[in-house]
């Protein structure tokens, strides 16, 4: 493999396909954009039509069935400016581009990356004034699409903008590179440096990465994951739990260990959201939960540290409890800290996929929200 590998966005070159398999798949990239690379499609077993690899990458004929929608946990309630998102009181999410490295097929927000979608002009600079003038941020999310496909120049001067506001304290940067092409950090000692710079004592700079199956954590994967943190990242892991993918005690035990080796304790496991086009992917809540626990039983405390959690539009929904008859709730985050220390017991139901599958059980439960004020 080379050191830098190629971007792959015409199916044709797929050489791992079939003919028909090969126009299916185009029929799917129509609508939602393939990408890929060299090194991340070397990865792949082509001759297994189950590959966990291929699974996250590849187009399937599965993406173009009607359910779910393209904003499944309503970002767009929690927009106050252009790209810049603020639903927890303690942290501002800003979408730093429209551009991702690795068009993983059960990406949540696809709805970007649609070829019926257009650009939207993202707003930094107001997005700075406006976290500058709430102080209550002290957190900031830069995700997108992939930071890490912006040049360490721009998204050094991000991050220097960022590092200017004195009650911000974590800038986390959300990424995919790390597994999907790692030689992006290998090959780059700008990257690096710049972490020095501005991951300080009492104000870190976090790598949000996204593994997704133990496989991706490769020789070069784990080396860059260890310049990152040699140079002062901090480093956690999320993912949400996929069917064909990591949905196997075993494989997700696997992945924690794995991660934990390399110094990257597991964060949060989701629960797939009802996203447009990713009923293939999902797992029921309550077998998700069952996968969860026992995949951490054979774990270190250190790899062991993941929550299971709903990204519901009301907060982070955690799953932390069954039993023959019931399945038990918490919401881990509120965005409006008010259901904060909410405890939830619904009656079993093995078919749900989503927390808005026991709504008919929900009783005096409110779950409207208040669109935010973006003057607030």
């Amino acid at each position: 493999m080379k050191r830098y590998p190629s971007f792959v966005s015409n199916v044709e070159r797929l050489e791992g396909l079939g003919p028909e398999e090969r126009r299916e798949v185009k029929e799917v990239a129509e609508v939602f954009p393939f990408r890929a690379n060299e090194y991340y499609l070397s990865l792949i077993d082509w001759d297994d039509p189950d590959d966990p690899i291929r699974r996250i990458v590849v187009p399937s004929p599965e993406e173009l069935g009607e359910w779910g929608s393209l904003d499944a946990s309503d970002e767009q309630s929690y927009t106050v400016l252009p790209g810049l998102q603020h639903k927890y009181g303690d942290t501002a999410l800003f979408l730093v581009n429209d551009v991702c490295g690795a068009i993983c097929r059960f990406c949540f927000r696809k709805r970007r990356f649609t070829r019926r979608t257009s650009h939207v002009r993202l707003f930094f600079d107001e997005a700075v004034r406006y976290i500058a003038g709430h102080r209550e941020i002290t957190n900031v999310l830069l995700t997108g699409g992939d930071p890490l496909l912006m040049t360490t120049r721009k998204l050094g001067e991000y991050i220097r903008r960022l590092r200017e506001i004195e009650h911000v304290r974590i800038i986390r940067i959300g990424t995919k590179m790390p597994a999907f092409n790692p030689y992006r950090i290998l090959d780059d000692p700008d990257l690096p440096e710049m972490i020095e710079r501005y991951s300080l004592p009492g104000r870190k700079l976090y790598f949000m990465t996204h593994f997704n199956h133990p496989r991706e954590l490769t020789r070069a994967a784990v080396s860059a994951l260890d310049i990152l943190s040699r140079a002062g990242a901090a480093l956690c892991n999320q993912t949400p739990l996929l069917r064909g993918i990591n949905d196997s005690p075993e494989v997700l035990g696997a992945l924690f260990r794995k991660l934990s080796f390399a110094g990257v304790p597991p964060y949060y496991v989701f629960i797939c959201r009802p996203t447009s086009g990713n009923k293939a992917f999902t797992v029921p809540v309550e077998r998700a939960y069952d996968i969860f626990q026992t995949a951490i039983m054979d774990c270190s405390g250190l790899a062991k540290r993941a929550r299971l959690a709903m990204s519901h539009s009301t907060g982070k929904i955690e799953v932390v409890g069954r039993d023959e008859e019931n399945v038990y709730f918490r919401y881990h985050r509120s965005f409006d800290c008010v259901r904060s220390s909410d405890f939830m017991v619904f009656r079993s139901n093995p078919d749900a996929l989503w927390f808005d599958d026991y709504a008919e059980q929900i009783a005096g439960l409110s779950l409207e929200y208040v669109k935010r004020d973006p003057g607030r």
